[in-house]
């Protein structure tokens, strides 16, 4: 049986998305193409391409014929690119053209899971539980509610400080119906949607000849149910020690703080029509702003949990390790980190980042075990790529939250090559890294 030989990663300019093609070359010219995430919350204004381009390139640098669909988590900045179009002519219609042999998807995607269900028992199965389903659907509802909310006459005045970012976060957290939809049946065949967790027996061999696929996350709720949490600071955080106090500011509420206040109040603009005095309107914008922040404080909880169900899988190839984590927070890495695969990162020689570069995606922990990291000289150096557009989350009110964290860039550029898809000109569809595995 053929080995490959090189490994060529495209990251394609998706804004604040992901959308990374790995293709394994085969020493008897064959060659093997698996498409991790596909999605975008937004292009940078003079960006010239757009999804329908990048799946064309997709189709033409894979030949018609797609090996593997990774769908990391639900995210729309992961998945919108799989979404169909009625006339047939959509991303996500290319994507299914390509006829891919199987679709790769979280444990909580796995289609009539009970409600509550906690996740699979064992790691043995190769099909796992291909006939269960975490349910997503209250999650989804919140966030809609939240954009509808934003959305109707009397809503929320746009120009107010929170309502940029909530409508991001609560958008960013709708369900995708059509791409949903779309990774269920893309396959043709039930058997061929395979729904993982960490640990488990992912026997890809029939497919990627002499490519090794380890699941590092995400865990399911039996083997750890720190993936509901979601740590306000850290000192695995890329942060600075007088930036702690910050932080909390940003965290989610509790759910015991769920409820709106005052629903039934309408917002600043209708009070100025109404009949309340005018010394009493000043109450009015306050309540409508800590309904925002309320509101907020929901749907970034919904959304922390989400990136939690990130799969991470680590592709071993040749001599070369190549790590992509999806979106995976701190609570995700903390199980890998502490199993009996946490060895695998120590010789990692090329790692996607982790939710686009936020402080919480990339653990110092788990950094620091990346052996290869080192000034340029360094030989057989670490090389990252990033796929991210600054300005689009996080950072507000002087929070050290921007997205890609600035401290962590910089640690990136240091002691990694970085190649990075904010640096691609508005024409260039991608980042193309290449990689020799003998």
């Amino acid at each position: 049986m053929a080995n490959p030989v090189t490994a060529t990663i495209r990251a394609y300019q998706m804004g604040f998305g992901d959308c990374f093609l790995l293709s394994f070359a085969y020493e008897d010219e064959s060659s093997r193409h698996i498409l991790i995430d596909f999605g975008s919350t937004g292009l940078p204004d003079e960006t010239k391409v757009g999804l329908d381009d990048v799946a064309a390139d997709i189709a033409l640098q894979c030949g018609g014929v797609l090996d593997i669909v990774v769908a990391t988590h639900r995210h729309k900045d992961h998945i919108s690119g799989f979404a169909t179009k009625a006339n047939g002519k959509g991303s996500g219609d290319v994507i299914r053209s390509l006829k891919p042999k199987r679709v790769i998807q979280p444990w909580t995607e796995a289609p009539d899971a009970p409600e509550g269900w906690s996740g699979p028992d064992g790691t043995s199965t190769k099909r796992a539980f291909a006939t269960q389903r975490a349910s997503l659907e209250n999650m989804h509802a919140v966030a809609q509610a939240v954009v509808d909310r934003l959305d109707r006459k009397g809503g929320f005045d746009p120009r107010w400080p929170l309502a940029e970012r909530l409508r991001f976060v609560g958008e960013e957290n709708i369900k995708n119906v059509l791409a949903v939809k779309n990774l269920m049946d893309m396959t043709g065949t039930p058997e061929n949607n395979l729904y993982v967790y960490h640990g488990c027996d992912l026997d890809l061999a029939e497919i990627l000849p002499n490519v090794k696929v380890h699941v590092l996350g995400p865990p399911t709720l039996k083997q750890s149910d720190s993936i509901k949490a979601y740590a306000k600071n850290s000192a695995d955080y890329w942060l600075k020690a007088r930036q702690l106090v910050g932080l909390a500011a940003t965290g989610a509420v509790a759910a015991s703080k769920t409820s709106m206040l005052f629903p039934d109040l309408k917002s600043t603009d209708t009070f100025r029509q109404s009949k309340l005095p005018t010394e009493m309107r000043w109450v009015a914008e306050r309540v409508d702003i800590a309904e925002q922040d309320q509101m907020l404080g929901i749907v970034t909880a919904l959304d922390d949990v989400m990136n939690n169900t990130s799969v991470i899988l680590l592709f071993e190839a040749g001599s070369k390790k190549l790590l992509f984590p999806g979106d995976a927070q701190l609570e995700n890495w903390n199980y890998a980190l502490q199993s009996e695969l946490a060895h695998l990162l120590d010789d990692v020689d090329l790692y996607k980042v982790g939710h686009h570069g936020s402080l919480n995606a990339t653990p110092k922990s788990m950094w620091n075990r990346f052996q290869k990291r080192g000034k340029a000289s360094k030989p057989d150096r670490l090389k990252t790529v990033m796929s991210t557009m600054a300005g689009k989350h996080g950072g507000k009110n002087g929070a050290p939250t921007e997205v890609p964290r600035i401290p962590f860039v910089n640690e990136l550029k240091a002691d990694s090559t970085l190649f990075n898809t904010q640096d691609l000109q508005p024409t260039q569809l991608c980042q193309v890294i290449s990689i020799d595995l003998r």
